[in-house]
């Protein structure tokens, strides 16, 4: 039986690999995908001091650092179910099961679908996936494309995809509807889009960012929208349907009212190779169900959480989360996230002995501090939200909340 078992290999499994490594555990990262790194693979951006972030480089130093420190990481491999011991846990993978006296879920999140009519045609594809095809494979998913929803996610990898020299001829809604809910309301998206408007390359668009409300943004929008790197933002506009016979050859589009309703007669067909739908992102936490994990519903946070406390431990003993599993929030909150779980980590098995509490105390504050400067934030009130989510975790164990 090894000390840790880690599941995730991106920056919140990577980061709880080394700082428990470094206290001398016994550690062992799976993950599915052929290569670590998780969503750092894909990311390369220009931040606004003009320093650009290569999330692959990134990736190789937190994966080299791990290696050195004799963490075992092994890729391509699926985990499918786990068992609680009476002495830790229990993780079966498509290779082999290990046996582990804690266990660390930093399985990350996953994109939300938008059914839209022809999302099944050749060349449509999540934005995700389009971010990894020019991030990670180098490969162009079109040479024009549409994307339909207007988020964060969807406006920082239209730039990325802009980069790699691909034609973003429109960023849209989708259409109004039951599973689309917000996603086509122009005044929630404004709300989205001004939260992103401190990264706008025009003065206009900063300064308007600070002072519009999102009603008010919303029936102000031009109807052919602002552009921000030459990507029109249109808010005032949906997507009716994806079409084409045996690919993506265009999008039925039509305008839309402020308060999302499409205005009869103004449909029109725009060309295009390839759709991105863009539904936001979701906490993936299917491996915290099957081990019997308690969960809570935080809308700030993507949906369904663990429940877990400021240490990253969940209602289970054990087994601890970090990452997006836990909300959902940018790389450089999650590997500091996973620290804090592998010190927490380290000290429940007793290797953490010099100073712990004030090494996990400053790691904790750290998380924070890292939070508080992010660049981007996909929900607001993320920090409220967390102490709300630490304290009903105390709550459940009739104590109250430790800091």
């Amino acid at each position: 039986m090894i000390d840790l078992v880690i599941v995730g290999a991106g920056p919140a499994g990577l980061g709880a690999a080394i700082s428990a490594a470094e206290n001398g555990l016994e550690v062992c990262v799976l993950d599915e995908f052929v290569k670590p790194g998780g969503r750092l693979l894909g990311q390369l951006h220009e931040e606004p001091d003009g320093k650009w972030v290569n999330g692959i480089a990134e990736a190789q130093k937190l994966h080299e650092r791990a290696i050195q420190l004799g963490v075992n990481i092994l890729c391509g491999v699926s985990v499918y179910d786990l068992m609680k011991l009476d002495d830790g846990w229990c993780v079966y993978t498509t290779d082999k099961a290990i046996e582990s006296k804690c266990l660390l879920l930093a399985t990350g999140a996953s994109e939300t679908p938008i059914p839209i009519p022809g999302w099944t045609l050749p060349g449509v594809m999540s934005i995700g996936a389009a971010q990894v095809m020019g991030n990670v494979h180098r490969v162009k998913p079109g040479e024009k494309g549409i994307i339909i929803g207007v988020n964060v996610l969807s406006v920082a990898i239209a730039r990325e995809l802009q980069l790699c020299g691909v034609h973003i001829e429109s960023i849209l809604l989708p259409q109004p509807g039951l599973l689309s809910g917000d996603a086509a309301n122009p005044e929630k998206m404004m709300e989205s889009l001004l939260r992103l408007s401190h990264l706008a390359p025009s003065p206009l668009i900063r300064f308007g960012g600070k002072w519009v409300s999102p009603k008010l943004g919303a029936r102000l929008y031009p109807k052919n929208g602002f552009k921000m790197w030459d990507i029109p933002i249109q808010l005032r506009k949906t997507a009716l349907e994806i079409l084409g016979e045996k690919q993506v050859e265009g999008v039925r589009v039509a305008d839309i009212s402020a308060s999302g309703e499409v205005v009869s007669g103004t449909d029109k067909i725009v060309s295009a190779d390839f759709v991105c739908i863009a539904g936001g992102l979701t906490p993936m936490s299917e491996l915290a169900a099957v081990a019997g994990c308690s969960f809570c519903y935080v809308p700030e946070l993507g949906g369904h959480v663990p429940l877990h406390n400021e240490f990253m431990q969940t209602n289970l003993t054990g087994l601890y989360v970090a990452g997006n599993i836990t909300g959902v929030e940018s790389a450089k909150v999650a590997r500091a996230q996973g620290t804090v779980a592998g010190l927490a980590i380290a000290r429940e098995l007793n290797a953490l002995v010099d100073r712990a509490d004030e090494k996990i105390d400053a790691a904790i504050a750290g998380v924070m501090e890292i939070r508080l400067k992010a660049l981007i934030q996909f929900q607001p009130g993320i920090e409220e939200a967390r102490t709300e989510l630490h304290h009903k975790f105390y709550e459940s164990r009739g104590k109250k909340l430790l800091i």
